[in-house]
């Protein structure tokens, strides 16, 4: 409800605070901003759903394990700021949220949670490959933002740093590969989400 329904909080300033918030922007750069932060920003909803429901099943499995649950947890605290960074870019692109987000955050719960009930070593897995997918989406949106969005590009740089070090923090916890068809899968739904978040 917290990640829906009220406005983030960023204990960080955002990497955006650097730049000039309103730069003269045509309205077609513009409005190519704001569908990209948009799909940004329903990643960043994802993250929330996907740590919550990993770190609530580590905790709550068979076999409890609390210092996984609070690796996921620290995690989803730090994608808070990512969450936060990218609502205030939406604001000051004067763009919304995708509204389709409910949507697609029961459904990242819903699969983080699967993922966190098989065990430690896939959800952990879960977190490389999702990290991993995110990385190479981030690098897509730095080719196509307006190259004179620097608070966009500033914003979605650190968001990618920050995301490959989750990643690699997880593959020292001991994360185990997943198979070729589940990270197929993934890709596939991430497909679905970034191109439908990015018209609505």
């Amino acid at each position: 409800m917290r990640t829906l329904f009220v406005q983030p909080r960023s204990t960080e300033p955002s990497p955006a605070t650097a730049e000039e918030h309103r730069q003269s922007l045509s309205p077609e750069d513009r409005h190519l901003s704001g569908a990209l932060m948009r799909v940004n920003h329903v990643g960043e909803v994802c993250a929330q759903a996907l740590y919550t429901a990993q770190a609530l099943a580590a905790r709550t499995g068979r076999h409890p394990n609390e210092a996984l649950a609070r690796q996921l947890e620290a995690a989803g605290r730090e994608e808070t700021e990512h969450l936060a960074w990218t609502a205030q870019r939406l604001d000051d692109l004067d763009d919304h949220p995708s509204r389709l987000n409910p949507l697609w955050y029961a459904g990242a719960f819903g699969i983080g949670w699967l993922a966190g009930r098989v065990g430690p070593g896939v959800s952990l897995g879960f977190v490389v490959e999702t990290e991993r997918q995110v990385e190479a989406h981030l690098a897509g949106h730095m080719d196509r933002l307006p190259i004179n969005d620097h608070a966009s590009r500033a914003v979605v740089a650190q968001m990618a740093r920050d995301e490959a070090r989750h990643a690699r923090e997880a593959e020292h916890a001991g994360a185990k590969p997943l198979p070729a068809p589940i990270k197929g899968a993934m890709r596939f739904a991430a497909r679905i989400m970034t191109s439908v978040a990015h018209r609505i």
